[in-house]
Parts: C-alpha cells; structure tokens; sequence
C-alpha cells in the first residue's frame, strides 16, 4: 500500500470539507454582477436620474450592500458550510463591531456638531456673569469684589 493510498483511505484527501471552491463561470458571474452593481450607481450619480442627493445617496449604500454579498459568496465562497460555520459567525461578529463603531460615530458627530456650532445670533450674546473681552479702544470694566464684613 502506497503513502498516498493509505492517506486517502484515512479520509484525510478532503482539507476543505464542505467548503465551496470556484469555478471560472462563478467567478464570472461574480465579476459581471460586480461591474453591473458598480455602474449602476455611477449612472444614477452622473446623470442625476433621482434628482434628490439624500435619495441617491440611499439608493448607492443598498447597492453597496447586495455588492458585498456579491462578494462574499461569489468570491470568498463565505456559507452555512464553510468551515463549519465558523465564516458565518466571525461576519456576523464583524457585521456587529462595524454597526456600533458607525452608530457610535454618527451619533458622536450629530452631537458635537448641534451642540457645537452656533445656530443662531443669539448663541453669540454673552451670557450673565461671563467676561467677555471689549472691542479695542474700550477699558474693561473694573472687577467687582463683594467684601463680607
């Protein structure tokens, strides 16, 4: 009996079990629906088709969206199989982490940009018991001590 007999006989010839394997008409279909995802939004953005930018830009992430699922099965052959499932857990993970790191990002920026920036003139009055410096040419006025006697 041969090494390579007895290493097939073990059952050890399958490294990749249950994992999908690509084929040149996979890969194929995966590239064309790539291209098709991609010049789609290219033609809505250039030819302003929607004519509304917050529409569009809607439209361009759900495109991006079903692009990496394109991507994902027809290029990393990532499902319920693979790897005992361990492909779809670790993105389920992923998808999670990139969920909250872009919420908590968003939700910091909206914030600090409405509690931040000025909206109005008057946000830009002085407020009570606040120094503020005098246009030049004028004196400060003089602090004020209250003596407790």
């Amino acid at each position: 009996m041969s090494a390579s007999a007895g290493h097939h006989a073990d059952g050890h010839a399958h490294h990749h079990e249950g994992a999908a394997h690509g084929s040149f008409s996979g890969y194929m279909t995966g590239f064309i629906l790539s291209v098709i995802l991609t010049a789609i939004p290219f033609w809505l953005v250039m030819a302003d088709v929607l004519g509304d930018n917050r529409l569009t830009g809607l439209v361009i992430m759900a495109f991006a969206v079903v692009q990496v699922v394109v991507h994902m099965i027809y290029f990393l052959h990532m499902n319920t199989k693979s790897e005992g499932g361990w492909t779809v857990l670790a993105l389920i993970f992923t998808i999670t982490l990139v969920v909250i790191t872009l919420t908590g990002s968003l939700w910091v920026m909206y914030h600090l940009n409405s509690n931040m920036m000025p909206h109005a003139g008057h946000d830009m009055m002085p407020k009570p018991g606040i120094q503020t410096q005098m246009p030049a040419g004028q004196p400060a006025p003089a602090p004020q001590h209250h003596h407790a006697h």
